[in-house]
């Protein structure tokens, strides 16, 4: 994890100079940011219960042409649900960690996604966002690393990093998630657990999907969904830490002060998506600390514009943004941070 509720005060900001420390920015934050709510945090499990419910209404009734338009909308509420596992994954849902492990299990389910596999691998990240050859979450190649691949790697990671942008969460999923090899001995139980859980969830799942519905079935109540589902984890994780100008840095020079603050980006996007998804793109707060529950971002982040707001990166989302990350941030640079597959073949 990044920070705890123990190293919260409410002290004005020391000058942004290179020697800041995360720290130092967490105890600008107020103590209001770091408080638990059960009343909030279970609303909001209900407002997203209530959506996917009204989704697989509107897909199961509504004639055959609104289907796009349930699917976006019940995929978006299944990344909400995701994001209150994610909360969860933190231990910023609940104070009991046995109440975090279930709910998060049971929101996960639908997504195929094992609880516990998700939650160490994003530990991770967050331990070392930005950190070149160490994050796993979007970290860009070298051109070393690049050459040496297979040509088929090679079409893969252009695709990924291109115009396929909106598959990779998949790839992440299916590569990296269900391989205990992936995870230290000590922790391969609790990964095995969730494994078996969405295994089993999935062994019931489908044939009753089949067996009542049809191929047809799977693919209008499951599969597009899911897809929307994947096509904003994709998205979001992309955008969270990736623009021309936010630079990985080696091990040597890595701040996790930069790297938490500046090396992640507030992006805007439609009040559709944030109410559903809740607000998990008001994400610099999220990662100065991880205790910040969902429900306390936007007061975390009007905190940190006041005191940090000339480090932050904002945007907004829109299809300009899109083109600009999947048309230039490719490859790493030492210098200029990225550069894209042709200006790496001059």
């Amino acid at each position: 994890m990044t920070a705890t509720t123990e190293m919260v005060a409410t002290t004005q900001p020391p000058a942004a100079a290179a020697d800041v420390q995360l720290k130092d920015i967490i105890k600008t934050l107020p103590r209001a940011c770091f408080q638990k709510d059960r009343r909030q945090a279970w609303s909001a499990v209900a407002f997203s219960v209530a959506a996917v419910i009204v989704g697989y209404i509107g897909i199961a009734t509504l004639p055959w042409f609104f289907l796009p338009l349930t699917w976006i909308f019940t995929g978006t509420a299944l990344t909400g649900w995701f994001v209150l596992a994610h909360d969860c994954g933190h231990r910023s849902f609940a104070k009991r960690r046995w109440v975090n492990d279930w709910v998060g299990h049971i929101l996960l389910l639908p997504l195929i996604y094992p609880f516990h596999s998700w939650r160490l691998l994003h530990d991770h990240h967050h331990v070392h966002t930005n950190k070149l050859h160490v994050d796993n979450a979007w970290h860009p190649w070298t051109v070393e690393t690049y050459r040496g691949e297979s040509p088929l790697m090679q079409k893969i990671y252009q695709g990924l990093r291109g115009r396929l942008w909106w598959l990779a969460s998949i790839a992440h999923w299916a590569v990296l998630h269900f391989n205990l090899a992936n995870f230290a001995p000590r922790h391969r139980a609790k990964v095995a657990v969730s494994i078996v859980s969405v295994v089993v969830f999935a062994a019931v799942l489908f044939p009753i999907l089949f067996l009542t519905t049809g191929i047809w079935g799977i693919v209008k109540f499951w599969l597009m969904p899911w897809l929307v589902y994947h096509f904003w984890m994709s998205t979001f994780t992309l955008v969270h830490h990736t623009a021309p100008d936010i630079q990985f840095r080696p091990i040597e020079t890595w701040s996790a002060a930069e790297a938490q603050l500046a090396g992640t980006v507030h992006c805007s996007y439609p009040r559709w998506v944030e109410l559903l998804c809740h607000d998990i793109n008001v994400h610099v707060p999220h990662h100065i600390s991880v205790a910040i529950p969902s429900y306390n971002l936007r007061l975390a982040h009007a905190s940190l514009m006041a005191n940090w707001g000339d480090s932050i990166p904002e945007r907004q989302f829109n299809w300009a943004l899109m083109r600009e990350i999947v048309d230039q941030c490719h490859l790493y640079h030492p210098e200029s941070a990225y550069q894209s597959f042709a200006d790496a073949q001059r």
